[in-house]
């Protein structure tokens, strides 16, 4: 190791420019040279939206990209890794390949996701999620061939389903599909630059409330009435509201209230997501909504059923020498990001990468895509087809592919993003997550 803590990485600098350097250009330009292989592969999952757990063509354009991609047979591909719409790609060096190579090469992460919306596509842009995750993988592929052997090394890309219902990222941590990764790394699109926001923790139920039907006008006094109850619960969170935190989020719809005026409804369902900052305070928000359903139902006379999601969305942790990094790269590219104040308190949503970090260390930037356009809208989901958000979104990959090499060649980067998860876990108090 050099005295200055990088790893030496190939002979000689250039022109002033370090070794390290040099190969992010190396690695940019591995991107651009593939750059219309991957708009195609964008394009092509882009124009057959598919809901979540259902992605088979966006899974079969995605595997079929990296068992093609030049040089032959330079990625292994399980098609189908323990979700039938979901991939593993893995991609090393030949000297790390052989046997008795050592130490142990270090993994990283690079994830696609690719599910859409129903009735408006890709408005909140996975496409380009996906082209960004394939794209930085390629960039770090721009070891091969160095004149000596890198450090050790695995790129790992992940096709992880599911995202906007269900968690399918949940479902691999499940399936100990991140036990060996290192560091993991993907991008969102969004309407600004941010090296990281504050998703929320998040936790979806379904109400359902039995009563019983009886002719509304002739003898009503005979009914219990279900769709009353679901309209008291949904007032009672409306009360509720007034001693909620700031940064609490409830939000829901009756899905079901009957099928005719003259039939009082024995039947309602309702559907709602709960969002917190932490895991700890949406354990607080989800126990006095519960307690806002049940007393509807005792109000009304009826029956209810609480039941929760599959999966419960965490907080995504923040991993502040990851996004230092990755801002320094950024900004080399000519990315102009949010000051750090308005990334920390600026609005956010939930994200099963928020699960993901808190098993490995991780980053999941938002990038501007040339619009101004808001997610889960239909004008978003024109803008992540665009040819303009092409430029922002591979910019944003040369960027992942950067801060990975950062990650590869600086080991004190490494213990400091290892130190920095550890803090993190152990105030969310989960600190049993890792050991």
């Amino acid at each position: 190791m050099r005295p200055g803590g990088e790893r030496p990485v190939e002979g000689g600098a250039c022109n002033g420019r370090s070794e390290l350097e040099l190969l992010k250009l190396r690695s940019a330009e591995c991107i651009d040279e593939a750059a219309e292989r991957l708009g195609a592969l964008s394009r092509a999952i882009w124009s057959q939206p598919e809901l979540a757990y259902e992605e088979h063509h966006a899974h079969r354009v995605l595997t079929h990209f990296f068992e093609r991609e030049p040089p032959a047979a330079s990625w292994a591909v399980q098609p189908h890794y323990q979700l039938p719409t979901a991939f593993r790609a893995e991609w090393e060096p030949p000297e790390a390949r052989a046997p008795s190579a050592t130490p142990r090469p270090l993994h990283l992460g690079f994830l696609c996701e690719y599910d859409a919306l129903p009735g408006i596509g890709h408005a909140c842009g996975h496409n380009l999620i996906a082209e960004v995750g394939a794209a930085a993988a390629l960039g770090v592929r721009g070891l091969e061939g160095l004149p000596r052997p890198p450090p050790p090394v695995k790129v790992v890309v992940l096709g992880t389903p599911a995202e906007e219902d269900g968690g399918g990222k949940i479902d691999l941590i499940e399936a100990g599909a991140f036990t060996n990764l290192d560091v993991v790394f993907m991008a969102h699109p969004s309407q600004e630059n941010a090296a990281y926001l504050p998703d929320m923790a998040e936790h979806d139920v379904t109400v359902k409330y039995y009563g019983k039907a009886s002719h509304s006008a002739s003898y009503p006094w005979e009914g219990l009435n279900a769709l009353d109850a679901a309209v008291l619960a949904y007032n009672n969170l409306s009360v509720f509201r007034q001693q909620m935190k700031p940064t609490w989020r409830v939000h829901g719809i009756i899905k079901n209230g009957g099928v005719k005026p003259n039939i009082i409804p024995s039947y309602s369902e309702l559907i709602y997501y709960f969002r917190a900052p932490s895991m700890k305070e949406l354990q607080v928000l989800t126990k006095k909504a519960e307690d806002c359903f049940r007393a509807a139902a005792l109000a009304s006379g009826c029956t209810v059923e609480i039941k929760g999601g599959a999966h419960d969305y965490y907080n995504v942790l923040p991993n502040k020498s990851l996004w230092k990094a990755y801002m320094e790269n950024g900004r080399k590219l000519g990315i102009e990001f949010i000051s750090e104040d308005t990334m920390l308190n600026g609005p956010s949503g939930s994200t099963d990468f928020g699960n993901v970090t808190f098993v490995v260390p991780g980053i999941h930037p938002y990038f501007h895509i040339g619009s101004n356009a808001l997610n889960h809208t239909e004008q978003y989901t024109e803008a992540a087809g665009s040819q303009e958000a092409q430029f922002y979104t591979l910019r944003t990959a040369k960027a992942l592919a950067m801060t990975a090499l950062d990650v590869i060649f600086k080991p004190e980067l490494l213990e400091g993003i290892r130190e920095d998860f550890k803090l993190k876990l152990q105030e969310e108090q989960f600190v049993n997550a890792v050991e």
